[in-house]
């Protein structure tokens, strides 16, 4: 269509399958250009498509165009699809990406609040690698700053506590939970008791402790089918600050005894403190060298996943871009809203391993990788989202996983009871399959679309969507349609093959494997 008309086309569904399968309003967005009525064009368009055989019409209809399908283009593109199976909804993007997610402070474990952030950030990771693009996952560890001598005074005070006996006061701020008893534990280890005292030693045992959450972090992550190519330690950077501070230029300023960036030029409410007045970068400056850091690398685009509450960093961050001489429209924030849990409509108990938040590890524990990577992907993240984790631990209808997951087990199990052999399947022809399975045959075969769409719209929500959608054709189908034993017993097995490739495809994107059995009746 792009090159048909030399310029993107926006294609529909109608909600009424007799108007064909896709229906465009270009003829509108046209009408003012060429000077004519959107159905005079529509029409001069619909003529230009005579003999097109991926079309069986292309008709003007109040100034749209619908098209239908042809079944020979239907069939013979289901047979590729079940021929290149790893080629599937695939395409070969040329572009560089920098996907920077998760990125939260090595002092504690996950909590499900960054479990969202990270869900969202590999399922638009694995999408896009899957349309060809490069895209490397990079992790921002925030090593330096008040946070992490936090956590070396909380592992100090936690020990004092609990292996020397002592009577602490505790201050307003600290890290707490039981994870870090587990840090005391091994530090007593490492160090001895010695360092549980010794404020002189504080330092050494945060840097220590981080790169034990960082451990704990990676497993946890891991433990979701959530991998990251590249991690940059904040810690490693500040020794480039003056360079990155020259490179600005005009961009920065002196006043009251401290340097300033200029930001509120750029757009930002007011500018913004980078040199405190004893000389130390802030944590902005951080940033501004990681970001320099970035375009230095030479990326074509640069996508941050933040939560919502940094909104505020994005005018900022985007002026520092601007001042070290990129283009600022090249650097994408997304964000990623916080969440709420329930657990048999009551809110879910706090973890004690954590201190005051809901692991990650505790929610994967409780309902499985698979359930949690699903309902986070299956909201648009900078929306709030709550979910009662009983209806993700039910085994039936009610629950979406399980409900796509029963559609693929279906399939097979049905595909099972043939006596059939796979060759004969994938010979037949998918012509003159009648009205509901060519409608499900489309749906199956709307993959790619969707995974583009859900890539480029950054909506990511728009794949398990799609999925429960196509699970539920395929469960009416197979209640409406008897398969084993007909004349057409071969073709109808290939259609179902092409809904369970769509169905176990989508689900690798989002990190799923889809399961061949659910139960020994998956009837």
């Amino acid at each position: 269509m792009r090159e048909k008309f030399g310029r993107e086309v926006v294609l529909e569904k109608p909600k009424d399958r007799s108007f064909g399968h896709f229906a465009t309003p270009i003829a509108f967005s046209l009408a003012k250009e060429l000077r004519k009525s959107p159905m005079a064009i529509a029409e001069e368009l619909a003529s230009s498509f005579d003999d097109n055989e991926i079309f069986t019409s292309v008709e003007s209809v109040k100034g749209y165009l619908n098209f239908r399908l042809s079944e020979n283009f239907l069939s013979e593109y289901a047979t590729w699809a079940l021929d290149n199976t790893t080629q599937f909804a695939k395409q070969d993007r040329d572009e560089k990406i920098l996907l920077e997610f998760v990125s939260a402070n090595p002092t504690g474990p996950l909590h499900i609040g960054h479990a969202r952030g990270a869900v969202y950030g590999d399922t638009l990771l694995r999408l896009g690698r899957h349309l060809g693009y490069d895209i490397t996952a990079e992790y921002y560890v925030n090593d330096a700053g008040n946070q992490i001598d936090l956590l070396g005074l909380s592992i100090q005070l936690e020990g004092r506590s609990s292996v020397l006996g002592e009577d602490v006061q505790y201050p307003e701020s600290y890290y707490r939970g039981e994870y870090l008893a587990e840090l005391v534990s091994g530090a007593v280890e490492k160090f001895g008791k010695g360092i549980l005292s010794d404020e002189s030693r504080q330092k050494e045992l945060a840097l220590w402790a981080k790169d034990k959450v960082m451990q704990i972090i990676v497993k946890d992550l891991g433990d979701t089918n959530i991998f990251f190519d590249t991690f940059v330690n904040e810690s490693s950077l500040y020794d480039d600050w003056n360079r990155v501070l020259g490179k600005m230029g005009e961009g920065v300023y002196e006043k009251d005894s401290k340097v300033w960036i200029a930001s509120e030029s750029k757009g930002d409410d007011h500018d913004r403190v980078v040199v405190r007045e004893d000389g130390r970068p802030t944590y902005l400056a951080g940033d501004i060298v990681y970001h320099n850091q970035k375009f230095e690398r030479g990326y074509d685009h640069y996508i941050n996943i933040w939560g919502a509450d940094h909104h505020g960093y994005i005018p900022r961050v985007n002026a520092a871009v601007e001042f070290l001489g990129y283009d600022s429209k090249k650097l994408e924030v997304l964000l990623s809203q916080m969440v709420s849990l329930l657990k048999d409509g009551a809110p879910y108990k706090m973890s004690k391993r954590a201190g005051n938040v809901i692991l990650m590890s505790d929610i994967v524990e409780e309902i499985g990788s698979d359930a949690l990577r699903f309902i986070f992907a299956s909201k648009k993240s900078d929306t709030a989202l709550e979910f009662d984790l009983a209806e993700f631990k039910k085994q039936d209808s009610s629950n979406p996983i399980f409900y796509i997951q029963y559609a693929h087990a279906r399939i097979k199990t049905i595909i099972g009871k043939s006596d059939l052999s796979e060759k004969e399947i994938l010979e037949a022809s998918l012509k003159g399959l009648g009205e509901n399975a060519d409608s499900l045959l489309f749906d199956a075969l709307l993959l790619p679309e969707i995974v583009e769409d859900a890539f480029i719209s950054r909506q990511v929500q728009k794949l398990p969507d799609y999925l429960k959608s196509l699970a539920a054709s395929l469960h009416k189908f197979y209640y409406d349609c008897r398969i084993i034993g007909t004349e057409d017993e071969a073709k109808l097995l290939k259609l179902l093959m092409v809904v369970a490739l769509s169905l176990k495809t989508g689900l690798g994107l989002m990190g799923i494997e889809a399961k061949d059995r659910m139960s020994k009746e998956d009837e």
